[in-house]
C-alpha cells in the first residue's frame, strides 16, 4: 500500500513538472516573479537583522555593566561644577558600582619633537581604566599616587600620529602641554569607538584629575564614567547614582544614561524596521502570487478536453483540484528554494559592501520558504477549484 501510495505520489509530482514545462515562457515567467518575492523577502530580513546587529555592536563593546553621566545647567543658574567629587562618598553610598571615574575634558595642542596634533585632554582618575575597560600597550595606567605628578597617558592615534619612522614616540618621553612637560607612563591599545562616553579614548592624553589645574585655571568635572557590579539591576544602580550625585552637586542636573537602554531603544527600532522590509518584501512576493495565479488559468483554459478525459474516466473532483494545486505549490517551492539561495547571497554581497560581520537571521528561511510556499497555496485555490469545477460534458466539446 505505502508503495503503491509513493508511485502515485512521485507520478502526480512527475505529471506537475511535465505541465507547467509545456507551459514554457509563461511558466518561467511566473517562476521568475516567486524568485524575485522570496528573495526580497530573505534579502530584507537578513539585511535588517545585520544592520541592527552592527549598530548594537557599538554599543554592545562598552559592556551593559556601564553607566556615563553628565550634568547639564537645568536651572539656569550657571552653577559651575566642582573640579573634584566625593568619590569615597559614593563608594559608601553605592555599594553595587565598583569603579567611579569623573573626568574633566578639554582639548588643545599636544608637541613632541616639534611635531603637533590636537587632541583631547582628559583629566582621569585611577579607576577610569576600569570603567571604560581601556587596554593598554605598554606601560601602566594612571594611579592614585600619581594626582601631584606631570605624568600621562597617550591614546593609540595620538602616540601614532606624534611618532616617526625614526623616532617612535616611547614610554619615559615628554610631551608638551601648554608651558608644561609631562612624561608618557603608558601607550593605549586601538579602543573601539564608544558612542554613549564623551571620551575619544584613540584621540586623547589622560593627565592626573588634580593636575587639570595646569591646563585651565578652573578646572570642572564634565562627566563620570561608572561600572556597576554583575549581574545588577542597570536601572536601579542607575536611579541610585542619579540620587547621589544630586546630593555632591547641587544646582545643577543629573542624567544619567546606560548603554542597554539604547540597545533596547534600537531592538525595538529594528524590530520595527524589520516588519517594515518584511511588509515590502510581502508586496512582492503577493505580485509573483498574481502570476502564478494567472498561468495555472491559463493552464485549465488549455487543458479542459484533458480535465473533461479524466473526469470521464473516474477522476473525482477532489483529484482534478489537487492536481492543479500540486502544480501551483511545484512551482511556488522551486521559486522558493531558489529565491531562498538568491536572497541569502544578496545579504552577504551587501554586508560585505557596507562592511558588517554577516550573520544569517534564524527567521529568515521560515519565513520567506514558508511566506512563499503559502502565497502559492492560496494563488493556486482559485485556479484548481476553477479546473475541479468543470462540468465532463462541456469540457470534452473542447477542441
Amino acid at each position: 500500500m505505502s508503495l503503491m501510495l509513493e508511485q502515485s505520489a512521485s507520478q502526480l509530482l512527475h505529471e506537475a513538472f511535465v505541465s507547467l514545462r509545456t507551459l514554457g515562457k509563461r511558466s518561467i515567467l511566473a517562476l521568475l516573479g516567486i524568485v524575485i518575492g522570496s528573495s526580497s523577502v530573505v534579502a530584507l530580513i537578513n539585511i535588517g537583522h545585520n544592520a541592527a546587529k552592527d549598530a548594537a555592536a557599538i554599543f554592545q563593546d562598552m559592556g551593559t555593566d556601564t553607566l556615563a553621566v553628565q550634568f547639564p545647567d537645568t536651572s539656569g543658574s550657571k552653577a559651575r561644577m566642582p573640579a573634584v567629587l566625593d568619590i569615597d562618598y559614593l563608594y559608601q553610598r553605592l555599594p553595587h558600582i565598583l569603579h567611579i571615574a569623573p573626568v574633566s575634558l578639554f582639548s588643545g595642542p599636544v608637541v613632541f619633537q616639534g611635531r603637533t596634533t590636537n587632541a583631547g585632554l582628559v583629566g582621569a582618575t585611577a579607576p577610569l581604566a576600569q570603567a571604560m575597560r581601556l587596554q593598554l600597550l605598554e606601560g601602566r595606567f594612571l594611579s592614585v599616587f600619581d594626582a601631584g605628578e606631570t605624568y600621562a597617558v597617550i591614546g593609540a592615534n595620538i602616540a601614532r600620529t606624534l611618532s616617526t619612522p625614526h623616532h617612535p614616540l616611547r614610554l619615559g618621553d615628554r610631551v608638551r602641554v601648554n608651558d608644561y612637560l609631562f612624561q608618557i607612563i603608558g601607550i593605549l591599545r586601538e579602543q573601539p569607538s564608544a558612542v554613549l562616553i564623551p571620551v575619544q579614548t584613540n584621540d586623547s592624553l589622560f593627565i592626573p584629575l588634580e593636575g587639570m589645574r595646569r591646563i585651565s585655571p578652573s578646572p570642572q568635572i564634565s562627566n563620570l564614567i561608572a561600572r556597576a557590579a554583575p549581574a545588577q539591576d542597570m536601572n536601579h544602580v542607575a536611579s541610585d547614582l542619579e540620587q547621589a550625585l544630586k546630593k555632591l552637586v547641587p544646582g545643577r542636573g543629573v542624567e544619567v544614561q546606560i548603554p542597554q537602554q539604547i540597545i533596547d531603544g534600537m531592538t525595538r527600532q529594528s524590530r520595527t524596521f524589520g516588519y517594515l522590509l518584511m511588509a515590502l518584501g510581502g508586496i512582492s512576493l503577493v505580485g509573483g502570487g498574481v502570476g502564478v495565479m494567472n498561468v495555472m488559468l491559463m493552464n485549465v483554459s488549455e487543458r479542459r478536453r484533458e480535465i473533461g478525459i479524466r473526469m470521464a474516466l473516474g477522476a473525482r473532483r477532489r483529484d482534478i483540484r489537487n492536481l492543479f494545486l500540486l502544480e501551483a505549490v511545484t512551482l511556488t517551492a522551486v521559486g522558493a528554494l531558489s529565491g531562498a539561495l538568491l536572497g541569502i547571497s544578496a545579504a552577504y554581497l551587501y554586508a560585505r559592501v557596507s562592511g558588517w560581520e554577516f550573520a544569517l537571521a534564524s527567521t529568515s528561511l521560515p519565513l520567506g520558504v514558508g511566506s512563499t510556499l503559502l502565497i502559492g497555496l492560496f494563488f493556486g485555490l482559485y485556479p484548481a477549484l476553477s479546473a475541479s469545477a468543470l462540468q465532463p460534458v462541456e469540457a470534452l466539446r473542447d477542441e
